[in-house]
């Protein structure tokens, strides 16, 4: 879904940083089309500090003055393996924190300290999930993560709400989308993963909706002239 809301970000006078494990040739074939500036960082955002240092420095260098808006969009997730806890990868898990919640907190901080002061509207979205609203077995890691990213935005909204030009913040479940995430939910073992044939279901019923609608379901909402006015949201409310 990151990749499809990159695609449809791309036009004409927008400037897009994407940053992600491996740059994605498509996006410079779609900005060389619509004349977007696109910047690529291949970055592993399991360690994120270092990738958020280099954001504040990136966004210190532009013309603040001459922005008409500018967002911080923190998409990323892992799920580890689908196993009860007491089984469970500690590494793994580790990981799947430090991606899904530590650099989300850490890029939005660099976000924040580097536009603070910017006449531009900020916003920040966090794409979250309904399994951060609701627990699942074998899941603790990817809910968990959610879970905390929804308390920080509601914690972040509480801060930015004391300034006068404090961004508007949301944390916003996207609904259930048809990703590569999905896939490894579904093949999933049962016996480790009880609701693997719940999931196998929604795609055999097409209830699962396109990484491209979702992207831009999503992409509607941030546009919306309420955005932020609800720090924890889904976007089929």
């Amino acid at each position: 879904m990151g990749l499809a809301m990159a695609e449809q970000l791309l036009a004409a006078r927008q400037r897009l940083l994407c940053i992600s494990r491996h740059p994605a040739s498509r996006l410079d074939d779609i900005a060389r089309q619509t004349g977007a500036d696109l910047t690529q960082w291949s970055a592993d955002l399991a360690d994120a500090a270092p990738v958020a240092g280099r954001l504040q420095q990136w966004l210190a260098s532009q013309p603040g003055h001459d922005i008409a808006s500018v967002t911080l969009i923190n998409n990323a997730g892992v799920i580890p393996a689908l196993t009860p806890l007491s089984a469970a990868d500690w590494l793994e898990q580790a990981r799947a924190l430090r991606v899904g919640l530590e650099a989300p907190m850490l890029l939005t901080a660099a976000f924040l300290a580097a536009t603070q002061g910017w006449a531009a509207p900020r916003r920040v979205l966090n794409i979250s999930s309904g399994l951060g609203r609701r627990p699942m077995a074998s899941q603790s890691a990817y809910c968990a993560a959610k879970a905390g990213l929804d308390h920080f935005t509601r914690c972040l909204a509480l801060d930015e709400a004391r300034a006068s030009d404090g961004a508007r913040v949301c944390s916003l479940a996207p609904g259930v989308v048809d990703t590569d995430m999905q896939v490894q939910l579904r093949q999933a073992s049962p016996a480790l993963f009880p609701d693997q044939d719940n999931f196998a279901r929604l795609k055999a019923a097409g209830q699962l909706v396109s990484a491209h609608d979702a992207a831009s379901r999503v992409l509607a909402f941030l546009q919306r002239p309420d955005f932020g006015s609800q720090p924890v949201a889904d976007v089929r409310d």
